[in-house]
């Protein structure tokens, strides 16, 4: 919910868009078919656009697919970018073409959008051994740590640890209080990764702040 509120506060102070709506859901006769993030117009051109919002945590693992999408997972295994964009293209995109939406639509006052973007946030994890400069610029921009395994982690005399709750995942790792000594945190890591569970990290010294993912897998 962070990403959803830093974006509405970015859109309600911005004097290029105006916000029309935001998580408009989308009813049918029995079921609710789906939401549409945004509604905004873009007040240089009057354009009426359609956005969906998406800020996701991905490891790259290059065994996990064959076309690069498919290389960039979840930190349990259970979603990728492919599967991220594959739902996109075939179900929230055309979630405004239904007469649904139109309805909904008519019924707020809101004309319909013209066009659909995708604002995708990504923070990107490699493999501890694999250098960014093998990938594009592009996603080198997005590349803000690595994953290891538990036994990979080497201790540091002068080094404390945290794993944040995934709801601080997005907060700066200076406002995490609750810090810990090696052999503290290798007793919590062994906790989550027993249910399959890859926890985030942090790790500070005097000199240093990192940020990487232990993986059950």
């Amino acid at each position: 919910m962070q990403a959803e509120a830093c974006f509405e506060a970015y859109l309600k102070q911005s004097i290029n868009f105006e916000l029309l709506a935001a998580n408009l859901q989308i009813h049918g006769e029995k079921k609710t078919l789906g939401e549409l993030d945004y509604i905004v117009r873009n007040l240089q051109t009057d354009e009426v656009l359609h956005v969906e919002l998406a800020c996701k945590f991905y490891l790259y693992d290059e065994n996990a697919g064959e076309v690069a999408e498919q290389k960039w997972i979840g930190p349990n295994r259970k979603d990728s970018l492919y599967e991220k964009l594959e739902k996109l293209k075939h179900k929230q995109f055309p979630l405004l073409q239904t007469s649904e939406t139109s309805k909904v639509l008519t019924s707020l006052g809101i004309p319909k959008p013209t066009s659909q973007e995708l604002c995708l946030k990504a923070l990107l994890f490699l493999p501890k051994e694999l250098s960014a400069e093998v990938f594009p610029k592009h996603v080198k921009d997005c590349i803000v740590g690595h994953y290891l395994k538990q036994n990979d982690l080497v201790e540091e005399v002068d080094a404390k640890y945290a794993i944040p709750l995934k709801k601080e995942w997005l907060l700066p790792i200076d406002s995490i209080t609750d810090w810990h000594h090696f052999s503290e945190i290798n007793v919590l890591i062994g906790e989550q990764l027993k249910v399959k569970k890859s926890p985030l990290l942090y790790k500070k010294t005097p000199h240093n702040l990192e940020r990487f993912f232990i993986v059950w897998w």
